[in-house]
């Protein structure tokens, strides 16, 4: 998750785009007639110069359940990945299936991967099926968060955010929170700082990296009496603007 210029998008940023697309769906989803969104994905939030997040294309976009239904029935149609299971399997929709989209992109906003990405190993493929059952393991969520972070948040924040994406993504619509619960959730994490830990792990991060860049930079050979320099990377992330 980048700049349009390349830079790395800050941890307070990304929340504050997930706390704005949070909103849209809260808005949606209590208008006189409740709509779905039906097709909420990373690239349908878009941003302006600030990284206000707004919701666009409102093509798939459905009237909610009315009266004692629970559901509406629908054509399966929308994006792979960011679709939730009810919908995929029997094409009934609740206002709670966007809770579920919701989950998958802030899944990528954490680790500034991809929902589907080919290039990964086999196993890999399908983000959520990959790493659901890793997120609650605070070592394995680590190992997980999006490299160019470089440690600079709070992993408690980053635990909860790990806690919610859990629960949008739960495969029983009802159980999942709704809209104004999440967004209450993430406004929350949003006022969490770091604390000295987090600090001293970012310090030596950043220290370990630069020791591993000296020493990359003087195995490599020399070009008309120079050193060349190579970026380090992280293989298992692909990163998006949005």
């Amino acid at each position: 998750m980048a700049e349009k210029g390349g830079e790395p998008l800050s941890w307070d940023t990304r929340i504050k785009i997930a706390i704005g697309a949070a909103k849209g769906l809260v808005f949606l989803h209590n208008t006189e007639k409740s709509v779905i969104y039906r097709d909420f994905k990373a690239s349908n939030v878009l941003l302006d110069g600030d990284f206000n997040a707004k919701l666009s294309d409102f093509g798939l976009a459905k009237f909610g359940p009315v009266d004692s239904n629970s559901h509406v029935t629908t054509d399966i149609v929308g994006m792979y990945g960011y679709a939730a299971p009810e919908y995929m399997s029997t094409g009934h929709l609740y206002v709670k299936s966007d809770v579920y989209g919701f989950g998958v992109v802030l899944l990528e906003i954490i680790t500034g991967m991809r929902v589907l990405d080919s290039s990964r190993q086999p196993h890999q493929y399908n983000l959520v099926k990959w790493t659901k059952p890793l997120l609650p393991n605070k070592n394995k969520l680590r190992n997980l968060m999006d490299p160019r972070l470089e440690h600079g948040y709070p992993f408690q924040a980053a635990s909860q955010v790990a806690e919610l994406i859990i629960r949008c993504l739960n495969p029983q619509c009802k159980l999942r929170p709704d809209m104004e619960q999440v967004l209450g959730k993430v406004e929350k994490i949003s006022k969490m700082e770091m604390t000295p830990k987090d600090l001293k792990a970012q310090t030596k991060h950043l220290k370990d990296e630069e020791r591993r860049l000296r020493k990359r930079s003087s195995t490599l050979p020399t070009n008309h009496g120079g050193i060349g320099h190579t970026g380090g990377g992280h293989s298992q992330h692909e990163y998006q603007s949005y």
